[in-house]
């Protein structure tokens, strides 16, 4: 792709577009944000000032046809994520969309499909795989250093950080669940990307709501876009068990709010030749040398060499498929669709005959 300048359109006005999307974009070479869209035209009115531009709409599907897009960010509630990138890569649009990808597995192979009729670029935000940890515990399986991989533990837990409490966060009709899919996305996919995502046979999983009427102050950096009289009708709690077709096994927990020591995000790998723990923003590798067991403290004080935002716009102009493809992201529902039907139903659901 030759074309000098590349017309950037973002859906959604809020934090994630403000302090995430656009912010990533800016100053890039060859790219130029000239649309904005949101459902209260106050916000999208204020993103078009500020970035020094007139073109402001309340209804993506009007954006998507007056301007001569070339690219748009979906920073939108997840239940809009579907639609809008449908109609957007039919009218030959490439799409970078938030994480989760979409409300369900459903969904998120509807937007494959779109993606695969369209021929153009669909990527998923999932940031963390660009993150200077990743990148080094990526390589190091890739390089067979961990030996097999046959467990894995990943979670994110808060002690209490409820995302705009009555807000879309947990309105389930917006936004598909609560911190399983919110934040779940997160560190399952980095597992499942560390082993190169094979497929999943089975899981098991339980859900917990007990913290919708709790008053204590709320850590979440989301917390002020909620609303005392709005719903909650989402988990606040998420544990499961995966079982892959490799014969891996993963064990995870996601939680909003729960009476734990202090906040953390983690992954743990268990593999024959070594180990490694990331948590609190530390790596730990676990291996042995001369045999005896041995700690390596990689320093995580460099920069991960690819930039997500730089990424998509290379996939965009040399035709390359990103990192963050779509399709592992069905994967990733599909597993996330299981716990919380074997929440409700108390079996394990079965995604795949094992071979």
């Amino acid at each position: 792709m030759n074309k000098m300048t590349l017309r950037y359109g973002c859906v959604g006005a809020g934090g994630i577009a403000k302090g995430k999307h656009i912010k990533g974009y800016k100053g890039i070479p060859g790219v130029e944000l000239v649309a904005i869209c949101d459902s209260q035209e106050r916000l999208a009115k204020e993103v078009a000032e500020a970035e020094g531009f007139k073109n402001y709409y309340t209804d993506y599907r009007e954006m998507l046809e007056k301007e001569n897009l070339d690219f748009i960010s979906i920073c939108t509630p997840n239940v809009l994520h579907r639609p809008i990138a449908v109609k957007a890569l039919d009218k030959g649009i490439h799409v970078h969309c938030e994480k989760p990808i979409a409300m369900n597995a459903t969904e998120a192979q509807q937007m494959v499909d779109a993606k695969n009729r369209s021929g153009k670029k669909l990527m998923i935000a999932l940031n963390n795989r660009f993150t200077n940890h990743a990148w080094f515990i990526k390589r190091y399986a890739d390089e067979g250093l961990f030996g097999d991989i046959y467990h894995v533990r990943c979670g994110w837990k808060r002690l209490r950080g409820i995302p705009g409490k009555g807000g879309w966060f947990t309105n389930k009709a917006m936004s598909g669940g609560g911190p399983l899919i919110d934040l779940g996305v997160h560190f399952l996919d980095l597992v499942m990307y560390f082993m190169g995502y094979p497929n999943p046979i089975s899981v098991t999983g339980a859900t917990y709501s007990k913290f919708s009427d709790n008053k204590c102050v709320n850590s979440s950096a989301w917390s002020m876009a909620g609303d005392d009289e709005g719903i909650m009708d989402v988990e606040d709690m998420a544990v499961g068990f995966v079982r892959l077709e490799n014969g891996t096994t993963i064990d995870l927990e996601f939680s909003w709010a729960s009476n734990i020591e202090h906040n953390e995000n983690f992954y743990e790998i268990r593999g024959t030749k070594g180990g490694a723990i990331y948590r609190g923003g530390e790596l730990t590798i676990i291996t042995e040398q001369i045999s005896t067991v041995v700690k390596i403290k990689p320093k995580l004080d460099f920069k991960a060499p690819i930039n997500e935002f730089e990424h998509f716009i290379a996939c965009i102009k040399n035709n390359e498929e990103p990192i963050a493809k779509p399709e592992e992201a069905v994967k990733l529902m599909k597993i996330i669709d299981g716990i919380y039907q074997s929440s409700k139903t108390n079996k394990e659901v079965i995604l795949q005959e094992g071979k």
